[in-house]
């Protein structure tokens, strides 16, 4: 497509202009990617955060188990905090179960350390209720509490399903009587240990620009298990400011309005089949737990369901130091409808093919210090040179290995403003990769946009390629183990 390219992808282009041939020839990235991403000027992060004001979800989010679930948070001057969780049977957040009203305090310290661009936090929670909006969620919840010694106690102090009424609050914390249930039931605000807002303006034809401002919670681990003992590293979906949102957002003001005596009942969204021939895009830098910058571009080839990616690491959270990038390649099969994940659906990818690139001296030095033929045969590695690693099945420094195989989870979604974007399967927060049925993701991670539509499968379209898994953002020195993933996003920059 002519015209000037995207800001979101110029640097893109850039990189490609200045990028080595040898070894496999030059990145390249073509103009027409460059659309649909959204026009948006360059995000400033306050340090520190500013979280005074309410902050709600745009749109229905998916917790790793899987929970279905919208949030509503409002931050005071005095450093108290009440929150809204509200929970649902459906992934499209229309069928409440039970919502819990959250108090407490939240403290914030230092900069992080670990996570670049984040700061660390203090909370203390004051008091955590529930109220279920049905027989059949109390019965549910009764049943969880049940499964544990510690939670029979627990469980005792609900009513029975048939003395359940409409908007009754029931505690399970309170710091002044000393109780607290929320463990037994693996609840906890570790969220609120990594914090980091972030602000750009939105840019609409016809009017004037409006300020957008999220905010960036910790992750949650995707085995409910380690929830109670995890800190942070990454982030989940972001909130954004009830005030300063971007238009439109059919969920935010209902959100908003409500309450855990009203929960929101969002809109009705039509299921979309997935439909993956294209090209898909980060819109902006993504973070991943264990200190992963990086940004993703897939292309699909619906006619022999064959794939491409390229990830591009970087060191800071704004994308704009690379260190890394991997092209991978492979196939993928027919997908099915997930029983697991509702509106979710199940394919399996094969990784074959793949392809680094370091970007800068400190991955240059490592590859060139690791084992003769781990990665890439034997020769040296040079600044910006791309190799093939696929003769040694992978590259033992980053973690590669081929081939690969990983179960997935998809789904496909429109925004409000009728933009197409593209869910890929959460990576397990331990590192590891989704290598059996049984570790198949039942999240998502930060959608991708499409940026170029192609006709079901036109063969000799211009090679992208997807997955593998991140590197440490710190010191490239302790990369850790990337097993080869499609969420493993890596790609542009912002």
């Amino acid at each position: 497509m002519p015209g000037r390219l995207h800001p979101a992808l110029a640097c893109v282009a850039r990189t490609a202009e200045t990028t080595g041939t040898a070894g496999g020839g030059r990145l390249r990235w073509e103009p027409r990617c460059q659309q649909p991403l959204p026009h948006r000027v360059p995000v400033t992060a306050p340090l520190p955060p500013r979280l005074d004001g309410p902050w709600v979800s745009t749109g229905c989010e998916v917790r790793p188990g899987p929970e279905f679930l919208t949030r509503s948070y409002t931050f005071y001057p005095s450093r108290l905090f009440r929150a809204y969780q509200f929970y649902y049977r459906d992934p499209s957040c229309r069928e409440p179960a039970h919502s819990l009203l959250i108090k407490g305090k939240v403290r914030l310290r230092r900069a992080s350390w670990v996570t670049r661009g984040a700061t660390e936090a203090d909370y203390h929670l004051h008091k955590v209720g529930i109220v279920f909006h049905s027989r059949r969620a109390l019965l549910d919840v009764t049943r969880s509490l049940n499964q544990t010694w510690a939670g029979r106690d627990c469980a005792q102090r609900l009513p029975p399903a048939r003395a359940w009424l409409p908007g009754a609050l029931y505690e399970l914390l309170s710091a002044r009587a000393k109780q607290d249930c929320t463990e037994a039931l693996g609840f906890t605000m570790h969220e609120l240990s990594l914090v980091r807002m972030q602000r750009h303006l939105q840019l609409q034809p016809g009017a004037g620009p409006r300020l957008v401002e999220e905010l960036y919670l910790g992750d949650i681990h995707t085995n409910h298990a380690e929830r109670r003992h995890y800190r942070p590293t990454g982030y989940q979906r972001p909130l954004q400011s009830a005030l300063h949102h971007a238009r439109p957002c059919p969920a935010c003001s209902l959100i908003a309005r409500s309450d855990e005596h009203h929960p929101p009942v969002l809109p009705p969204q039509a299921a979309l089949p997935l439909r993956l021939g294209g090209r898909w895009v980060s819109p902006g830098c993504e973070v991943r737990p264990a200190v992963l910058f990086l940004t993703r571009l897939f292309t699909f080839h619906g006619h022999n369901r064959s794939w491409e990616g390229y990830y591009r690491h970087f060191s800071d959270p704004a994308c704009h130091q690379p260190t890394f990038t991997v092209y991978a390649a492979g196939r993928y099969t027919r997908g099915t409808p997930s029983r697991k994940v509702l509106g979710g659906t199940e394919l399996v990818f094969q990784v074959t093919r793949a392809r680094v690139t370091p970007m800068d001296q400190v991955t240059t030095a490592m590859l060139n210090f690791s084992e003769p033929s781990s990665c890439g045969g034997p020769g040296a590695w040079s600044l910006g040179t791309e190799r093939d690693v696929t003769a040694t099945n992978g590259c033992l420094p980053l973690g590669i290995r081929l081939p690969h195989v990983e179960y997935e989870l998809f789904r496909m979604e429109l925004d409000p403003l009728g933009q197409s974007l593209l869910f890929i399967g959460q990576r397990p927060t331990d590192g590891s990769s989704p290598d059996t049925p049984e570790r198949r993701p039942t999240s998502y991670q930060a959608p991708l946009v499409l940026c170029d539509r192609m006709a079901q499968g036109v063969p000799g379209v211009p090679r992208h390629g997807p997955p593998q898994k991140p590197l440490r953002g710190g010191g490239p020195w302790a990369l850790p183990v990337l097993p080869l993933a499609l969420g493993l996003a890596f790609l542009t920059c912002l």
